[in-house]
């Protein structure tokens, strides 16, 4: 495998708010490139990546699905993109925090009339976090409202974005019929059976649009030395080299080329299939990846022959049996090979691999760095883990779940069915790391925790199809967690056990102090040998076992802890000694210092007619809480408010009680902040 060959791959991600049009994108993306010879519509349950029964049944995007397609711009070799289209839903941002972290470039879709939303913002913070260079398209563009210059403001405003329009949109409000190409300086139409004829320029239109294209040289000339210099000298820019600039620009995260379409009538398609190629980076591109061999750091660039680095980053369970999908960032991953896996700490042999088309696979014997493919068969795959060559042991940055804020009770409502119930729920927390399960203490009743009730309702619903399992759920539990007061200085923990026997002793001194950031930290400040450097370790899994349950009953956050002092003994000293010392002293600090209740608070957007704005708002403030902002479009309204997750149990069907089904919310996770009922 040459460099040139992976110069022309292009990993990416299609993100957006729910309903922006994503897989309605992805699908006529696939059907232009040639992958699929029908479109299947959203609407009709007939997606090509919204391919499981739930994703069909509800019309939304669940788990985030990969295709490969190629695509040949004019006069240029062929390009390899892999996509994965995500899900826009919040319940759902794990799906794409996971893709974003092995994707190397992203589409963000935007719909013309509703501008950039709340979750927008989220998913465009996530590929921002990651160094993800962005595309935006601007979709919708057919429908009454669209408004292609508002959406470039509110990239501005609201991301903080540097938005580059590669185009003009051509033709009257709700009759999007052309779009003026200002890199290469050409027109485009579409035909009524969704054609694209481009023609370049003539004099008249060369007039009409220099402007233009001097405004967008201007702007990346202002980030590009070299087209800077062509400028200011006078000189000619030809296509080649502004496409140049904008390329650099884009994949230093300078600027985001902008452009329109309706994806549901086959407009602006093939423009953005040229800008994929165009604009955002290959394997190659992308900076060398960072591992640690040994406690070291290294760093690893995208080669075949270099050694192998991999990382698991999804899991699912197919109709065929368990898929692994796996980014490989440096080697080559074979068929029959061996590999050391992180975080099970063992080494495990590679059966199958192949290529993923949404619901099908396709065997390959081989995947080389900058490839997205699929492990077949793995039973207990582990998310977030490493696979590298047994002999050179290498760990991957893993991938960040949210932590989960919401759960249910849940049990089988036939005793037979424990056995499925308990393999369900295994596979479903294998799969989906912001899904949690874990006995009630205090009942032994099983409790489930995910992102919201979207995302519990799925998980309940698939155990229901996947597993055949029905199961009755109750009593919604909110995550609550605990942070200290005030500091508190020398509390002590001490274990002494000598009576007769194995003895057991040790002492620590401990201090404790709340933090603004939310962090839990632990520090060794003994000195002299007070505690030896081998029971660090054991005290500081003692003070953060104890942090699991504050005197509330839930975790505790927003905590130093430092360790002070302490003592040992030559013979009787041990690291369980040690644990519990470091947990007793802990529990004692927070009955000391005393705890502050903390709840999830979350970010809610309203999209409601403008008569009934009132009614939402007073609604809002009956659930404690605020509103931050009332933005207005005309005939609607978008309600911004801030509300405990406690108080929005069925805020979704209240809500359409409340508007006669005619406005929407979305909610996204917020902060935690003090609750107003101790």
């Amino acid at each position: 495998m040459n460099t040139t060959t992976l110069s022309r791959w292009r990993n990416l991600g299609i993100i957006a708010h729910i309903d922006a049009g994503k897989t309605t994108l992805t699908e006529r993306l696939l059907y232009a490139s040639g992958a699929i010879h029908r479109v299947g519509e959203v609407h009709d349950g007939a997606a090509t990546t919204d391919f499981s029964e739930i994703e069909r049944k509800r019309g939304i995007t669940i788990g985030a699905a990969a295709v490969r397609i190629d695509w040949t711009p004019p006069g240029e070799a062929p390009h390899r993109l892999s996509l994965i289209d995500t899900p826009g839903h919040i319940d759902f941002a794990i799906e794409v925090e996971r893709s974003l972290r092995v994707l190397d470039g992203a589409v963000a879709v935007f719909s013309a009339v509703d501008g950039v939303q709340p979750q927008s913002e989220t998913v465009w913070r996530q590929a921002q976090r990651h160094g993800v260079p962005r595309i935006a398209f601007v979709n919708k563009m057919d429908r009454a409202g669209a408004d292609f210059d508002r959406t470039l403001a509110q990239l501005r405003e609201k991301l903080d974005a540097n938005p580059w329009p590669l185009g003009i949109p051509l033709g009257s409000e709700a009759a999007f019929d052309g779009w003026v190409d200002l890199v290469d300086r050409s027109v485009l139409r579409w035909t009524d059976d969704g054609d694209t004829v481009r023609h370049p320029w003539g004099d008249d239109e060369a007039t009409r649009y220099a402007d233009a294209r001097a405004r967008l040289i201007e702007a990346v000339a202002g980030h590009d030395e070299s087209l800077a210099d062509a400028w200011l000298a006078e000189r000619a820019i030809d296509d080649a080299m502004l496409r140049a600039a904008i390329r650099r620009g884009t994949l230093a995260g300078l600027g985001v080329p902008v452009l329109a379409g309706s994806a549901i009538r086959n407009k602006g398609i093939v423009t953005l299939l040229d800008a994929i190629v165009h604009y955002l980076p290959s394997p190659l591109d992308r900076p060398a990846t960072s591992a640690v061999r040994d406690g070291i750091e290294t760093r690893l660039p995208a080669d075949p022959a270099g050694p192998l680095a991999a990382l698991v980053f999804k899991i699912a369970h197919h109709a065929h049996g368990p898929v692994t999908y796996v980014r490989v960032y440096s080697g080559t991953l074979r068929v029959g090979a061996t590999v050391w896996c992180s975080r099970q700490d063992r080494a495990r042999r590679i059966g199958r691999l192949a290529i993923v088309q949404a619901a099908r696979t396709h065997d390959v014997d081989e995947a080389v760095a900058g490839e997205i493919v699929a492990i077949l068969g793995w039973k207990d795959a582990v998310s977030g883990e490493t696979l590298s060559a047994d002999d050179m042991r290498l760990v991957l940055d893993s991938i960040q779940a949210q932590p989960a804020v919401l759960s249910w009770r849940l049990a089988a409502k036939d005793a037979n069915d424990l056995m499925r119930l308990g393999q369900g729920l295994a596979g479903l927390a294998q799969e989906d790391p912001s899904f949690r399960v874990q006995a009630d203490p205090d009942t032994g009743e099983t409790l489930v925790w995910g992102m919201g009730e979207l995302h519990l309702e799925v998980m309940v619903e698939r155990l229901r199809n996947d597993w055949n399992v029905e199961v009755r759920t109750d009593a919604p539990r909110v995550a609550y967690q605990e942070t200290p007061r005030m500091a508190v200085r020398g509390v002590e923990g001490k274990v002494v056990k000598r009576n007769g026997g194995v003895g057991m002793f040790a002492r620590v001194i401990v201090d404790v102090a709340p933090r603004d950031d939310g962090l839990v930290t632990f520090e060794d400040r003994s000195v002299g040998g007070a505690v030896p450097k081998a029971f660090v370790a054991a005290t500081e899994k003692g003070v953060r076992a104890a942090l699991m349950e504050g005197p509330r009953g839930h975790p505790v956050v927003g905590i130093a802890v430092t360790l002070v002092d302490g003592e040992t003994h030559a013979v009787d000293s041990s690291d369980m000694a040690f644990q519990r010392a470091a947990s007793d002293a802990v529990r004692a600090a927070l009955a000391q210092a005393g705890t502050t209740l903390l709840e999830p608070v979350m970010a809610l957007a309203i999209d409601t007619p403008a008569a009934h704005v009132g009614d939402v708002i007073g609604d809002v403030q009956r659930r404690n809480g605020r509103v931050a902002a009332i933005e207005d479009k005309g005939a609607r309204a978008d309600v911004l408010a801030h509300a405990p997750l406690a108080a929005l149990s069925g805020y979704t069907t209240a809500l359409r009680s409340l508007t006669q089904g005619r406005a929407q919310a979305s909610m996204v996770f917020h902060a935690y902040e003090e609750a107003r009922v101790d």
